[in-house]
């Protein structure tokens, strides 16, 4: 596979799970027809998944690598690696991993950054202080020059089905209190731009999800469908974004509910996921 579009960026995550295993099988499964990606880890870790790797010196060199070997930007860990048994001295790198992989989205060096599963306790105990990958990528990218709105957003697809968090890898107890108003229409409107921008819709529809059973039944189970989400509802669509009013999330995603829209704004993560 020679030259074509930048390579994507794979950070390796936690070296003691299933990260290495998943990009030896996505690299078995892509070697062919690509997309072509430069695995951000531990070359040794690699070559362990008993596939062939070769180590490059920089992204540009993964599309001559990729259809013989995984090409590796090796950042080797600086502990063992025990299957299932995740390290904090290894923590730094695998942060390290990310940033690499950022700063190379920055740059232009590669196209986007796909990301292996992170263990959250390991890094927590090395005194990582981000909940997750979503809101650590946000700080990294803070400073990056955008014409949008700014994120961070996640999104979750299968197939056809977009789901979008309000709030991301928050206690279901603080959910009510952060789900403001400003909040909803902060996503919503990079919602409506990334479905244009990234997915090529040129008049995206919007559903959003309530926070309390049956969307708070006219207020007698909640009044934050009321309070909160219609009047940010009112405000989008005065902006010119299709959006639903607040729906049951027992309601939104059979076949049928998921044909009225492209995308759909969830509260809180499991609701989402």
């Amino acid at each position: 596979m020679t030259a074509g579009p930048a390579p994507l960026a794979l950070s390796m995550g936690e070296p003691a799970g299933v990260g290495p295993e998943i990009i030896a099988g996505a690299w078995a499964a892509l070697k062919g027809e690509g997309p072509v990606f430069c695995v951000i880890g531990d070359a040794a870790l690699m070559r362990a998944q008993g596939r062939p790797v070769e180590t490059v010196t920089s992204p540009s060199a993964a599309g001559e690598v990729f259809g013989r070997a995984i090409p590796v930007l090796d950042n080797p860990l600086p502990a063992r690696v025990t299957p299932g048994r995740p390290e904090p001295a290894n923590a730094g790198a695998v942060a390290d991993w990310i940033e690499q992989a950022v700063s190379l989205a920055l740059s232009g060096e590669v196209s986007g950054v796909v990301t292996a599963p992170i263990a959250k306790a390991p890094l927590y105990a090395a005194g990582f202080r981000f909940p997750g990958h979503t809101e650590f990528i946000a700080e990294l990218t803070a400073d990056a020059p955008f014409t949008g709105t700014r994120g961070p957003v996640m999104m979750l697809t299968a197939r056809d089905l977009r789901a979008c968090l309000v709030t991301i890898h928050t206690p279901l107890a603080e959910v009510p209190g952060l789900v403001t108003a400003e909040r909803v229409r902060r996503t919503a409107r990079v919602v409506h731009e990334a479905m244009k921008r990234d997915f090529g819709i040129a008049a995206p529809r919007l559903a959003l999800a309530a926070l309390n059973p049956h969307a708070g039944e006219s207020g007698l189970i909640g009044r934050e469908e009321i309070e909160v989400l219609a009047p940010a509802v009112a405000a989008l669509r005065a902006e010119g974004i299709d959006i639903s009013d607040p729906r049951p999330a027992d309601t939104l995603f059979h076949d049928a509910a998921r044909a009225t829209y492209d995308a759909v704004l969830c509260l809180y993560h499991d609701q989402a996921l």
